[in-house]
C-alpha cells in the first residue's frame, strides 16, 4: 500500500493536572475534525477559565499529520506550544486539540520550568485517554436512478460502507463513506451499474 489508511486518536475528551511552586496547569484533550471544533472548545474554556493567566494550545489535524498549530498565548516563545505539540507528535496522534489552562502562583518557573510544566501536564492528560484507531475514508456521493437501487445496495452490504445521509426519489442519492484501501474496489462495482455517478465530496 502506498499510503496509510489509518490514524491514531483520542476516544473521547480528557483532563490532565500538574503544579509546579504554586502554579496550575490544568490540560483539556478534545477529539476534532475541524478548526470550528478548536475555536468552539478554546471559548468554552475561556468563558470556564476567565481568571486564568494563559490558554495555551497546540493542534493536530488532518489524516496525513500535516495540520498543525501552536499557540503560546503570552507565554515566552516556545514555551507552551511547541511542547504541547512535542507530546501528541511523540504519541503519533492527529486529529486532536490539548488547551492547558495556567493559573499563575507567584513563582516564575523560568523556560526550562514551563516547558516541563505544559508537557507533563499534556502527558498526564493523554495518558488518561482511550486512544483509538481510525481509518482515512473517503467521502462520496452516489447517486443513480431508483430501479438500480438494489444493484447499489448490494455494493454498500459487500463493503459494510457507512451511509452518512440517502434521499430516495426518481434520481436517488446516497452520502457513503469509503475506505482508502478499498476505494478503487468499490469505484469499480459501482461504475459498472447503469446511470450511477460518484462524486468525491472529501476525506475524513
Amino acid at each position: 500500500m502506498l499510503f496509510e489508511d489509518t490514524y491514531t486518536t483520542i476516544a473521547k475528551p480528557t483532563e490532565g493536572l500538574y503544579k509546579d511552586r504554586g502554579s496550575k496547569f490544568l490540560a483539556f484533550a478534545y477529539p476534532i475534525t475541524s478548526e470550528q471544533d478548536i475555536k468552539k472548545h478554546l471559548d468554552t474554556l475561556r468563558s470556564h477559565h476567565p481568571k486564568a493567566n494563559h490558554h495555551c494550545y497546540a493542534y493536530r489535524m488532518g489524516t496525513d499529520r500535516n495540520q498543525f498549530r501552536v499557540n503560546d498565548d503570552g507565554e515566552p516563545s516556545g514555551s507552551a506550544g511547541r511542547p504541547i505539540l512535542n507530546v501528541l507528535l511523540s504519541k503519533d496522534l492527529t486529529n486532536l486539540l490539548v488547551v492547558v489552562v495556567r493559573y499563575f502562583g507567584g513563582t516564575l518557573l523560568g523556560v526550562p520550568g514551563l516547558i516541563n510544566a505544559y508537557k507533563s501536564a499534556t502527558a498526564e492528560a493523554l495518558d488518561n485517554a482511550e486512544t483509538i484507531e481510525k481509518t482515512v475514508n473517503d467521502i462520496y456521493e452516489v447517486s443513480f436512478d431508483f430501479e438500480y437501487m438494489n444493484d447499489v445496495m448490494k455494493v454498500v452490504k459487500e463493503f459494510s460502507l457507512k451511509i452518512s445521509n440517502q434521499v430516495y426519489d426518481n434520481r436517488c442519492t446516497l452520502t457513503v463513506e469509503v475506505r482508502k484501501a478499498m476505494l478503487n474496489q468499490v469505484l469499480n462495482k459501482i461504475e459498472k451499474i447503469n446511470s450511477v455517478t460518484a462524486v468525491y465530496k472529501n476525506t475524513v
